[in-house]
């Protein structure tokens, strides 16, 4: 069978399922094996349960969501986050009040009487003492009501940052290094909708009902945008199922998960590429839903990497319709059609049009996507090679490895809005709780690499705040060094770092320089592994079959993460400052970038030959801001502009531009 004669009528045979098989090996390769994938989810899993425990004393409950909490690592996934006030509770039924205590708790009343489908008035049964939602306060018929459009405009100057956000429906969005962001402030009810019930009665099949019960007692949420046709356009709010959608992406086999990013793919790099008539029309959500949707229907029994092309198809035909009945339904509510005010008149009749065309091409249609078309057609020329499907097939133990410590990056800080003191010892509360729990081995590693950047930052912070006698003094001082010696034993080879900036603080230069040369040693060795970068054979040779934690405390360098709350040393304050101007609380040094200048600092008070010699090396792992500072701190103040002016040139993930501005100012 020719590959391009599967339409919607075509029978399945041997010659799609080849091709299904190479397709399915790609996407593993591209978006991710199935442990790769529980790699990433469990990683931010164990970020929520972290936030979870801050939350319960904060006020406030932030919840991470979107693409990058399913597990697509993708260009341009993007990162959600939720945050609502804790004393602010959601009832859909005066009766439910009696779960609360009204005393300390704000009650909020659903009100969907006027509204559209999954959407909601919110009127509000008690008083507030929250600032913000008492601005957002309006009167409809004498009852108070909390109007979306002022709420959003409140709460958004919290979450924008300044020159790479903007507000955009509900939320704060932009990109920050190489991440799309959405923040957005919202409610949260305990309780699952009425005019969501028909769902739960769907779910014979799929989900099974342990992951609906599960979804059921989460409840919702509520955004802070309104029905573009509705009624009340500043007041309605949107029902949120962003919680109950990452349970069902959760509970996708592998192949359902692949064609969900296969369409992501097809989305990106085929239909909004097609006119700037139709582009931006349809979004990942929909496509999303389109996969649910084909799921729970059971179109296609058996998901598994020989029908995945099918299942391609199966959910293309299934938009097909939907465009061509101006219908999406929402999977919660199906009464709500996505596609209104959107997709409609001449639009949704060139949507179709392109649509239709892309049908009428059959599966061929895949070979405009720039990211599937090598694995179609490496498959179509070599259609007697078999190809394995198996994960221990597909990527090496050293591949998960790499994807593992690499999304340790994001736990570098786990901060809400207490002082830094309250927040290290809930952290290290939570670590204690977390070890008597069941955990995977992923979040195990994880939750030492949590707790020995937990003991760093106490030690500085104990040290920071030493204004007592010489007596405690000295008692601070052993405890702080034992913490940082600990954080050495159970982190990874670049935390002796840490050792060095504290003694390097405490004016003991020679034990920096010692810790230093031991960092020298460790980032020596030939497995060494340092942004995704390793030697495969003396890596497998040293560490293969090695627990992840043996391998992260002899092999893994990551880099040099500060917490711009806590000063280390008093040469970075400016750049630390500079950072939390522009939101950011984590100032990130390359690792070889932070050896060298903390040994260029030593040696200023012991041989300036040698701390020309550290200048030297930091010239050959150039940081133009480190330089900067380097020559300035030794008076070359020409030199230092230069780099400062260079560090203006260059793209900085930490945004210390003001810091750098700072420095070139008092270098004239």
């Amino acid at each position: 069978m020719a590959f391009s004669s599967l339409n919607g009528s075509s029978p399945v045979k041997a010659g799609t399922n080849h091709i299904s098989e190479s397709v399915f090996r790609g996407l593993c390769l591209q978006l991710g094996t199935s442990q790769i994938v529980a790699i990433r989810r469990e990683t931010r899993d164990l970020k929520d349960i972290f936030y979870g425990r801050l939350s319960t004393s904060d006020g406030f409950t932030r919840m991470l969501t979107g693409s990058s909490r399913e597990g697509f690592r993708m260009e341009g996934s993007d990162m959600d986050v939720m945050w609502w006030l804790n004393d602010h509770k959601i009832i859909w039924k005066m009766s439910q009040s009696e779960f609360y205590n009204t005393a300390n708790q704000t009650m909020i009343l659903a009100d969907i009487s006027e509204c559209p489908p999954e959407f909601s008035l919110l009127q509000l049964l008690t008083p507030t003492t929250n600032f913000k939602v008492s601005l957002a306060i309006v009167r409809m018929n004498d009852i108070p009501y909390i109007s979306s459009s002022m709420y959003r405009k409140c709460t958004l100057s919290e979450v924008i940052h300044p020159g790479i956000s903007t507000e955009h429906g509900p939320c704060s969005s932009g990109i920050q290094g190489r991440l799309e962001f959405d923040h957005a402030w919202c409610f949260v009810s305990n309780f699952w909708p009425q005019s969501a019930s028909s769902w739960i009665e769907r779910c014979h099949a799929w989900p099974n009902s342990e992951i609906v019960n599960d979804i059921v007692k989460t409840g919702c949420h509520f955004v802070a945008i309104s029905h573009p046709l509705g009624t009340h356009e500043n007041e309605e709010w949107r029902i949120s199922f962003s919680q109950a959608e990452c349970k069902l992406v959760y509970a996708m086999n592998h192949c359902q998960f692949l064609t969900y990013g296969l369409l992501k793919l097809f989305l990106k790099e085929v239909i909004n590429l097609h006119s700037e008539e139709t582009v931006n029309l349809l979004c990942s959500y929909h496509m999303k839903t389109v996969v649910f949707w084909a799921i729970q229907q059971n179109t296609l029994p058996h998901w598994c990497p020989q029908n995945l092309l099918v299942g391609f198809w199966v959910c293309l035909k299934l938009l097909l319709n939907w465009v061509y009945h101006g219908n999406c339904p929402n999977f919660f509510i199906s009464q709500n059609n996505m596609f209104l005010a959107k997709v409609y008149g001449s639009k949704q009749c060139s949507l179709f049009e392109q649509l239709y065309e892309y049908y009428r091409k059959g599966l061929s249609c895949l070979l405009q996507s720039s990211s599937v078309r090598s694995f179609i057609l490496g498959a179509l020329c070599n259609p007697k090679l078999h190809i394995y499907t198996h994960q221990i097939f597909i990527i090496s133990e050293i591949h998960n490895d790499i994807e593992l410590f690499n999304e340790m990056g994001t736990l570098l800080s786990i901060r809400t809005g207490f002082s830094v003191k309250q927040n290290s010892i809930i952290l290290m509360k939570t670590a204690e709780y977390l070890i008597n729990s069941p955990m995977t081995p992923c979040q195990k590693v994880m939750l030492q690499r949590v707790t020995a950047t937990n003991l760093q930052n106490i030690a500085f912070i104990l040290q920071n705040n030493c204004v007592w006698t010489n007596k405690q003094l000295h008692i601070a001082d052993k405890i702080s060094r034992s913490m940082l010696k600990l954080a050495g034993r159970i982190g990874c080879i670049s935390d002796t770092l840490f050792i060095a900036m504290y003694h390097f603080k405490t004016l003991r230069y020679m034990e920096a320089l010692s810790a230093v040369e031991m960092t020298k040693i460790k980032l020596a060795e030939p497995q060494l592994l340092y942004r995704r970068i390793v030697h495969v054979r003396r890596y497998t040779d040293a560490l293969g079959g090695k627990s992840w934690s043996t391998k992260m405390k002899r092999a893994v360098a990551l880099e040099i993460a500060l917490d711009n709350f806590i000063c280390y040393i008093n040469e970075l304050i400016p750049e630390q400052q500079s950072a939390l101007q522009n939101r950011n609380s984590v100032l990130i040094i390359p690792v070889f970038v932070m050896l060298h200048f903390l040994e260029f600092l030593c040696y200023r008070h012991i041989d300036t030959a040698l701390a020309q010699a550290a200048l030297d090396k930091l010239l050959r792992d150039i940081s133009w801001e480190i330089l900067g500072i380097c020559h300035q701190i030794t008076g070359n103040f020409e030199a230092a502009l230069f780099s400062y002016q260079q560090a203006l040139t260059h793209f900085s993930v930490n945004n210390i531009r003001i810091a750098t501005q700072t420095r070139i100012y008092k270098t004239y």
